[in-house]
């Protein structure tokens, strides 16, 4: 058995429950689709190829538009997307991952492999929960 035979990547433990959604959607309109798809985060689309990609994050609703009362339905994504996302690559570690998630405050990043699509996303729920059990396999 090979060394690298226990190291465990973002892709073993990233998961799917995103939605993409394009900027101009109002946050009303994201917030159904996170619903139906039962998503944690929204993947906001590029506009074009030297675009980058944006995040909304539940919180981020809260913060910024319940907390401070503004109606969904006239709130666009855009508004209140945090761009450019910071994503990770599928390959890394997931410790270097939980490391960059210490560093730059974040809870929940994008995987994003080298053809620059995102494949999933990961938190630290996944790190945690997911990653030191497989740590065990």
């Amino acid at each position: 058995m090979s060394k690298n035979a226990n190291i465990v990547r973002v892709r073993h433990v990233m998961h799917s429950r995103f939605c993409r959604v394009d900027g101009l959607a109002t946050v009303d309109q994201a917030l159904a689709l996170m619903r139906e798809d039962q998503a944690l985060a929204l993947v906001v689309e590029k506009r074009d190829e030297d675009d980058e990609y944006g995040i909304v994050l539940l919180s981020d609703i809260a913060k910024k538009v319940l907390a401070p009362n503004r109606a969904p339905e006239r709130t666009n994504v855009y508004e209140i997307m945090s761009k450019p996302a910071l994503g990770v690559r599928p390959d890394m570690q997931v410790r270097y991952c939980a490391r960059l998630f210490d560093n730059f405050g974040l809870t929940l990043a994008p995987v994003i492999d080298t053809a620059d699509e995102v494949l999933g996303v990961v938190s630290y729920e996944d790190l945690v929960l997911r990653g030191l059990d497989r740590r065990r396999e």
